[in-house]
């Protein structure tokens, strides 16, 4: 690919629109910490306190995590080289479940990486942002782990539901009373269930969202009470809490042994929602709901699971639904499918807040994107991306048709996801931190090697359905690369051929044009050069506003920028002001909204004599220069489906005028 390095700090989709960049340059020194509404001591959210808090986590961000019992444990039994029979494979696969909870997400996640947030705030784009601000210049490598592990999660986005709601529904099998009647419609209701979530999605879950916590809640007493109540089957599971059994059990399965590191990450699959949700609830309460209450719900869970296949190895099979009572059954199947769409439910809102942070960062086009509630600023709806996750999730349930096969799709994505944040966090150590290359080769290296051995474990499912994120994840960074790549190429170019604001002004004041009555406010992505607008208002119309505003919107490396800091406003003539305004990864620009700021700052205008200017720039390929003709065709395929400026500005369209020019790229 032909060109300079990309830009980090990609600007808009099209040049003469405001910038949705990140601005990855050195920490401003005199600029206060943004104050999240989830405080960290649990005095968030306004009067909701600190229990209230743990219990919201245990909703959202343990969900994902809280439903690996259903499949983590019947998978890894089914791949030991007994089946799950031997006395060693149950004591070995337990001991390995435990030790992954314990190091993969209370080490890792909860005593080291929720250590390192971008202001409050978690998860790989939130790390992006703060490992560029961490090095002080543009990386592409940084930009390229960001682009990673945001695809990778789009990937966790689709096969979480399926695997996650189809485990649960495959309960039926195995009620009591039905001898398998229900069978053949397992999978039509479990799709029948995923289509129902993808389509109250557009209705927000404000309204429902404050039972997830106290039904999750629900879902681990039950996981702990049905673990309790068979661990005396056989006590002596307890055993199992000793690592050496895991190494005993590895080394007596040889490189089977090996393969079935795939099959115990799955009981670890979600812990990187610790580290993404984390700026929703706080870091104490996440950390107080995992090691007071989900940790040991999870491994009496297992221990149960683990002592009931000891003394009834038939139970091997689908341990989890054997463990259940007759007289219980169906309540706990429901609980069970009601925990698995809450589990998918913060997935798929995950997947909308990703692709807003990406939008913001330029890693995306604009995206429509819609709120669902007007005092919850996370509510959110992605039209396009509810629709694309849906046909993937169908998809899946259509080709692997089992859970059994989905798991083996799963886990891959969630592993590389963790290793990118893993290797994110080595520029925050280093760079911003000030660690040693000793304390962060101690600290880092053993993340990472954990990290390498489920990756490539994970990989050796490639074959058997493994592939399937790959390939998504692949093509997203392609497309994620392209759009960074020729927006910062169309940029450039635009720069070039553009004219100084400054020499401009000259000229004008030289031989003075035609004056207009009110004021127009021009939106450019680069407000040192003349937007095309500008230039084209006064070669075809031949007149100059009296008041001239050139809007600029640039996106901070933060996830949220105080009021305050909203709005920068420079005089450079008595005819022209430059506007910037400041926002966020994590907040939807809102000019007018930020305009009422402005005027608050003196800046003088009628809205109702104030027209925006948008300048829409034609693209075609060129064979020439930039990129290869493909990827400017997918170039421009993605401008032409970009969100209109004048609806994702919030921008009132009967003051919007649009004046177009052609560019090759």
């Amino acid at each position: 690919m032909a060109g300079d390095t990309p830009d980090s700090k990609a600007p808009s989709p099209e040049p003469e629109t405001p910038s949705t960049a990140a601005c990855n340059g050195a920490p401003d020194p005199n600029s206060t910490e943004t104050v999240h509404p989830a405080i960290e001591g649990g005095h968030g959210h306004g009067k909701a306190g600190f229990l209230a808090l743990a219990v919201g986590a245990i909703g959202v961000v343990f969900g994902d995590i809280g439903t690996s019992p259903l499949y983590a444990m019947r998978e890894a039994l089914h791949h030991s080289r007994s089946g799950g029979s031997a006395e060693l494979a149950v004591l070995g696969v337990v001991s390995l479940v435990f030790w992954a909870l314990i190091l993969v997400v209370t080490l890792k996640y909860v005593v080291f990486l929720m250590k390192v947030d971008n202001k409050g705030e978690g998860g790989t784009l939130a790390l992006t942002a703060l490992a560029q601000r961490a090095v002080g210049q543009r990386s592409a490598i940084i930009l390229f782990l960001g682009m990673a592990g945001a695809a990778l999660f789009y990937g966790d986005g689709i096969i979480t539901p399926a695997v996650s709601v189809l485990s649960a529904v495959e309960g039926l099998r195995d009620a009591p009373g039905l001898n398998g009647r229900l069978d053949p419609f397992v999978l039509p209701i479990a799709a029948g269930i995923l289509i129902g979530l993808f389509m109250i999605q557009s209705r927000g879950t404000a309204s429902v969202a404050k039972w997830f916590g106290p039904i999750t809640a629900v879902w681990f007493l039950t996981l702990a009470g049905l673990g309790l109540f068979h661990i005396f089957d056989d006590i002596s599971i307890l055993r199992a809490l000793s690592p050496h059994y895991g190494v005993l059990f590895l080394i007596d399965n040889g490189f089977l042994g090996f393969v079935i590191l795939g099959s115990v990450f799955l009981a670890v699959t979600g812990a990187e929602a610790l580290y993404a949700d984390m700026g929703h609830f706080g870091k104490a309460p996440i950390r107080a709901g995992w090691l007071v209450f989900v940790l040991p719900c999870l491994t009496l869970n297992y221990l149960g699971q683990g002592a009931m296949v000891l003394a009834h190895r038939e139970a091997r099979e689908n341990p989890f639904f054997a463990m259940i009572p007759e007289m219980i059954y169906w309540p706990v199947l429901i609980l069970a499918t009601v925990a698995t769409i809450i589990a998918s439910q913060a997935v798929i809102t995950g997947a909308f807040s990703l692709t807003q942070q990406a939008v913001q960062l330029g890693l995306l086009p604009r995206i429509t994107i819609r709120r669902t509630s007007e005092t919850q600023a996370g509510q959110i709806f992605v039209p396009s991306v509810n629709s694309l996750l849906l046909v993937g999730v169908l998809i899946l349930l259509l080709f692997f048709q089992t859970s059994s096969a989905l798991a083996a799709a799963y886990g891959i994505a969630v592993t590389g996801a963790m290793f990118v944040d893993t290797l994110l966090a080595w520029f925050i150590v280093r760079k911003l931190w000030k660690w040693s290359w000793a304390l962060s080769a101690v600290v880092l290296v053993p993340l990472a090697a954990l990290d390498l051995v489920f990756l490539s474990s994970n990989a050796l499912k490639i074959p058997q359905g493994a592939w399937m994120p790959i390939v998504l994840g692949g093509g997203l960074v392609v497309l994620m690369w392209t759009w960074t790549r020729g927006t910062g190429i169309l940029t450039e170019k635009s720069r070039r051929d553009s004219l100084p604001l400054t020499d401009l002004i000259a000229m004008l004041q030289t031989r003075p044009p035609h004056r207009a009555a009110g004021t127009a406010i021009f939106l450019t992505s680069d407000p040192e050069v003349a937007p095309v607008a500008l230039m084209h208002n006064l070669k075809h119309n031949k007149v100059l506003h009296e008041k001239n505003i050139i809007l600029t919107v640039q996106t901070a490396d933060r996830p949220r920028v105080p009021e305050s800091q909203r709005a920068e406003i420079q005089v450079v003539s008595p005819d022209f002001k430059k506007v910037i305004l400041h926002y966020g990864f994590m907040e939807s620009p809102n000019i007018p909204r930020a305009l009422s700021v402005c005027r608050r700052m003196g800046l003088k205008f009628d809205i109702m004599s104030t027209s925006f200017f948008l300048g829409r720039r034609s693209v075609v390929p060129s064979s020439h220069h930039g990129m290869p003709l493909w990827q400017d065709k997918l170039y421009i395929f993605l401008m032409r489906n970009a969100a209109n400026p004048t609806d994702f500005f919030h921008i009132p369209p009967g003051r919007v005028v649009e004046m177009g020019t052609q560019v090759s790229v």
